[in-house]
């Protein structure tokens, strides 16, 4: 493509002007959990994003696993840095003019001081909403202990309070995901407490059955949930709104979709020398079509 076919990229706006398009975010991402059920989904860079957008959903949600692969890294908050996470989360939130909800982990440090320091710069990305988790990353104690990760959701919370900035604070407990013998209970006892510290959503990530989602949901009422659907498990968003659901993400769901297609078709080339992983994809035209008309909207 020439030069003459580009388009100069556009300054940046004024701060006011940013600031008030993030309060104005903000401001809608908090009316989304007021009421019915709405779907977040994780793109992984801003590509993803802008087509997300097009779709037509109302706010989306950083992924770090995502993230992750895409910069050949595993999914864990001690190899990616915090600098690192920070900067990706502020490229998807230029991306789209929709509320960002950050995947920010366990806050990139293990004290509340750290967790509290590490969620001001968050805010300042211009997020609309970020979730911290109770994971440890450690084998021989994967959570912290309960009065601990309270006092790393209050942490979390007196940090957004102190920037006037209305984001929403989602709490996590990872206790499905790490192996938790006992992961339903322990998980409504520490979602019932990450509320009483501040928390604005409870999400639970892992149950898949009916009856245990429909468990954490009236176990936290009214606050609203987040649930993850990152497989197809027979179960509809019609189904999670049933059951009064608030909020659904789909994690890495997303991005491993694409790396399926994409193994599959490298795969088909070094083994068996076959372009048949190319069979059904989007053609060059289609795809590079959108984005074109994309770009004209952006710069419109």
């Amino acid at each position: 493509m020439t030069n003459s076919q580009t388009s100069a990229p556009r300054n940046p706006p004024a701060p006011e002007k940013q600031s008030l398009a993030y309060a104005a975010r903000r401001e809608a991402f908090r009316k989304l959990h007021e009421s019915g059920c709405f779907v977040i989904p994780n793109p992984w860079d801003a590509g993803t994003a802008r087509y997300l957008r097009h779709l037509g959903f109302k706010a989306l949600a950083t992924t770090s696993g995502g993230f992750a692969f895409s910069r050949g890294l595993p999914d864990a908050d001690w190899v990616a840095s915090c600098d690192m996470v920070l900067n990706h989360i502020a490229e998807i939130v230029a991306a789209v003019d929709l509320p960002i909800n950050a995947d920010f982990q366990s806050g990139y440090a293990p004290e509340p001081e750290g967790v509290a320091a590490n969620v001001r710069r968050c805010v300042e990305t211009g997020v609309a909403g970020l979730s911290i988790e109770d994971a440890t990353g450690r084998r021989d104690e994967p959570l912290y202990e309960l009065p601990f990760a309270v006092e790393r959701i209050r942490a979390a919370r007196a940090a957004i309070d102190a920037s006037d900035a209305n984001v929403l604070l989602t709490a996590r407990a990872e206790c499905y995901l790490v192996g938790h013998p006992k992961p339903l209970p322990e998980a409504i006892r520490r979602l019932q407490a990450y509320a009483e510290a501040g928390a604005d959503v409870l999400y639970a990530p892992g149950p898949r059955m009916p009856d245990e989602i429909q468990s954490i949901v009236t176990s936290v009422n009214p606050k609203p949930v987040n649930v993850l659907m990152s497989s197809n498990t027979g179960l509809k968003i019609a189904d999670l709104a049933a059951m009064g659901v608030r909020r659904v993400s789909v994690g890495s769901a997303l991005a491993r979709a694409a790396w399926t297609g994409f193994i599959r078709a490298a795969k088909n080339i070094a083994d068996e020398g076959s372009m048949e992983g190319f069979d059904g994809s989007i053609s060059y035209a289609d795809l590079d079509g959108f984005f074109q008309n994309d770009w004209m909207e952006r710069s419109s």
